[in-house]
């Protein structure tokens, strides 16, 4: 019996656990997963830069802020849209961060077509070029 007893805490602590653990996964990409949105903000590993990216085609912009109001800007990553305006849907693209802190992935969650993105503090280090 006492086996038993604890056998199932051990289930259940590890199920709960679990849906914690992919609970908050989820809330970072999708805060409220009802609601579909055109655009989003995804954090970098600067505390000061977010890559905007609107989800219906794929356009990204590198947003930075500050405490001072003197470093404040908004900048393009690529205007280009990936999609025709007919295949547009909002929540279509999405970016993955990788292990080094300049670089997502882009993924059109509909074709599954891919692209590295690189963001950067100068112009001409961003860029978005695709994976085959």
């Amino acid at each position: 019996m006492k086996k038993t007893v604890i056998s199932i805490i051990v289930v259940l602590s590890t199920i709960t656990a679990f849906a914690q653990a992919q609970t908050n996964a989820i809330s970072i990409v999708s805060p409220d997963s009802a609601i579909v949105y055109k655009y989003r903000l995804y954090p970098t590993e600067s505390s000061w830069n977010f890559i905007k990216l609107n989800t219906r085609n794929g356009q990204m912009w590198q947003v930075q802020w500050d405490t001072k109001d003197r470093n404040q800007s908004e900048a393009p990553i690529s205007l280009t849209a990936r999609v025709s305006t007919e295949e547009e849907v909002n929540g279509r693209f999405i970016i993955y961060p990788t292990e080094y802190m300049y670089y997502f992935v882009l993924l059109d969650q509909i074709d599954g077509r891919v692209w590295q993105v690189q963001w950067g503090t100068k112009g001409k280090d961003m860029m978005v070029v695709p994976i085959e």
